[in-house]
């Protein structure tokens, strides 16, 4: 199904579904189902909200933890990101999936790898879905740098898990999976 179609997967939510927005640091209880979107966020383009406004065309009633934010100077406390992204993780892991989207690299930063948080959690998620079932899409942009071996490496050891080109279709078959657990 493609977003142009612009119908609901699974059950018509109500008219007074709508999705909830979850953004640091404000740490909130969750319903379920939640899609947590992880992937890069320094260097990269603003590829979140394009993810929100396509989970929330297919589907309002899911809701959506994002890690990106826009910090005044001064505000941004790591240890206070760290600790949501966790806690949200977590909550998407009991309550719903993880969706991975490694956008290419838009802007270089000589003092850090580019999506190096991003390549150690989605390593987490990869051994917490062969342990516990964890459910997880992942999206892999034509032109991020390495994806080759990371497409290789999920075909060995966990190929039920879709690998998709773009993030439409990594938002639609994140919301399809949702759709038959909940």
């Amino acid at each position: 199904m493609r977003l142009s179609e612009s119908r609901h997967l699974g059950s018509n939510p109500s008219p007074a579904a709508m999705t909830k927005i979850f953004l640091p640091p404000k740490i909130e209880e969750v319903n379920p189902p939640l899609i947590f979107l992880a992937g890069p966020i320094q260097g990269a383009k603003h590829w979140q909200n394009e993810a929100i406004k396509i989970i929330q065309k297919l589907n309002p009633a899911i809701n959506i933890a994002s890690p990106r934010r826009d910090y005044l100077d001064g505000e941004f406390v790591y240890e206070a990101q760290v600790d949501w992204e966790t806690r949200y993780l977590n909550e998407a892991a009991k309550k719903g999936l993880i969706l991975f989207w490694l956008a290419k690299e838009a802007e270089h930063d000589g003092k850090r790898s580019y999506a190096q948080t991003s390549r150690f959690e989605l390593a987490e998620w990869k051994v917490k879905h062969e342990r516990d079932g964890v459910k997880l899409v992942l999206g892999i942009e034509d032109g991020f740098t390495g994806a080759r071996y990371i497409r290789h490496r999920f075909s060995q050891d966990c190929s039920e898990i879709p690998i998709l080109d773009s993030l439409e279709e990594t938002c639609e078959k994140a919301v399809e999976m949702l759709t038959t657990k909940f």
